[in-house]
């Protein structure tokens, strides 16, 4: 059994609060951040489709604008087109200016998709450069617009949040048309427009803003967690209050039937002692007073009759624990009782130069109780109290209120009670005196206990011991 005990005291308790805080911080985290990246994702695709759709307007205009202002005319004057002349490049120059005058445009350049070469550029130095035939520009090649992000950073660990810092651009290739001069309709693909945008600006207000939303987000889990184990924590502690009291109905229960059992046997044996014990008694006290008895037999019958007497209180102890009782509840004043206690006790008191100190500030603290029964109990305690102390001690008595409970507290000046065996104190035969029964306090506890009350004891050794009884003031609630 105490291997078991010894194992049920090294297991850890399942601690909710602890495995709730981890879990609920873990799954808050979870959702919180793929939340935060959507909405961030959703916010850059609305910016890059908004500058997409700005640029394809753009090359829309430019298309009509350099078809119509330059292919028609030049081909018309010079019979082809020669963007090494002087003439025609500046007059294409005039054209794209004009046409871009007040776009956030950092770039446009025009391909010739026969030579594969820069034929136009507003940066003079990429003329006749090479084509870099990407995917975008393949598809601008067969009459698809395509859009890319240009980026000098790189998004966090590739988890899509983006970085603070470095410049970023919108590429986009438009396919130059011929037109229709007659309806006006496009047709084959005589080249390609890129068009080049910085988004570096506006780009570092998304990044700020996907951060903005990231950090509301935690703020708003966190409230909802630190709410989350309030209610957690307010629940573990119900649980285990729960658990402390469904423990303590269980030790009571089990007490209760050991008692039981105890006390069939206590009142069984005392009763078979307690009549020879009358008859020794009662012989001794008449052999001590025949007529030609000598001071030897008398002092040997006084003997007689005093342990006698001794052995009877002890045999009434073990009935008074033994024997089922019920309060004769009626109104009852605890002052008063207390008083008929240090009265009974004086003589002891004076004995042992004890001296009593009540703080009860003259209350009467009348309630609803068996004024015998609690008699008894307080008694018990004076007599501990004074045991306790031996000579020269003082025994100090307040008492306290609240709405419902009077608190009687007893403090004594004595040697007080050993830490392992302050828990023991109340158990049945359980004493560290060389005479008594141990059944003192457990009789005064069965007795407060009739009462709905409570008895709590704090000492410490050489410091004295404090005793708290509380009482419910209307008595016991059948």
């Amino acid at each position: 059994m105490s291997q078991l005990l010894s194992t049920d005291k090294k297991k850890k308790p399942f601690r909710l609060v602890k495995f709730f805080a981890y879990a609920s911080f873990a799954v808050l985290l979870a959702f919180s951040f793929p939340f935060s990246v959507i909405v961030a994702q959703k916010a850059k695709d609305m910016l890059l489709n908004s500058y997409e759709n700005y640029a394809l307007l753009l090359g829309e205009n430019l298309n009509h604008q350099v078809f119509q202002n330059f292919v028609i005319p030049v081909v018309n004057r010079y019979g082809k087109i020669r963007l090494r002349d002087k003439e025609q490049y500046e007059l294409m120059d005039r054209i794209v200016n004009n046409t871009v005058h007040g776009y956030n445009v950092d770039l446009v350049n025009i391909y010739d998709i026969e030579k594969g070469v820069i034929a136009y550029s507003t940066d003079p130095r990429l003329l006749g450069k090479k084509v870099v035939r990407s995917l975008g520009y393949n598809k601008a090649v067969m009459g698809e617009n395509s859009s890319g992000l240009i980026s000098g950073t790189k998004d966090l660990w590739g988890l899509g949040i983006e970085l603070l810092g470095g410049e970023r651009k919108l590429r986009t290739y438009i396919p130059f048309r011929g037109i229709d001069p007659y309806v006006g309709d496009t047709g084959y693909v005589l080249g390609v427009f890129e068009i080049i945008q910085d988004l570096t600006k506006p780009y570092q207000s998304l990044v700020r803003f996907q951060y903005t939303i990231f950090g509301l987000s935690l703020v708003i889990m966190g409230l909802i967690f630190l709410a989350l184990l309030l209610i957690v924590r307010k629940a573990e502690m119900t649980i285990e209050e729960r658990a402390r009291e469904q423990r303590e109905l269980q030790a009571q229960l089990h007490q209760a039937e050991r008692l039981a059992a105890l006390g069939q046997m206590v009142a069984g044996v005392s009763h078979e002692i307690r009549n020879p014990l009358g008859i020794i008694r009662s012989t001794a006290e008449l052999l001590g007073g025949l007529p030609n008895a000598d001071e030897a037999q008398k002092k040997l019958s006084m003997v007689i009759v005093e342990e006698s007497s001794r052995l009877n209180n002890v045999v009434t102890e073990f009935l008074d624990f033994a024997r089922p009782q019920k309060p004769n509840v009626r109104d009852c004043s605890l002052t008063e009782i207390i008083n008929k206690n240090i009265a009974f006790l004086e003589p002891e008191l004076k004995k042992s130069q004890v001296q009593i100190t009540q703080n009860l500030d003259g209350r009467n603290f009348p309630l609803k109780g068996d004024p015998e029964m609690l008699y008894r109990a307080f008694l018990n305690i004076f007599i501990n109290a004074i045991h306790a102390i031996g000579k020269n001690g003082e025994i100090e008595i307040t008492g306290k209120e609240d709405k419902a409970h009077y608190t009687i507290s007893i403090r004594d000046s004595g040697c007080g009670i050993a830490r392992d065996d302050l828990n023991r104190v109340f158990n049945p035969f359980f004493t560290t005196k060389e005479k008594g029964t141990g059944l003192g306090l457990s009789i005064v506890r069965k007795i407060i206990e009739l009462h709905q009350g409570s008895i709590t004891l704090e000492s410490s050794e050489d410091e004295g011991t404090t005793v708290h009884v509380t009482l419910p003031k209307d008595g016991p609630v059948e």
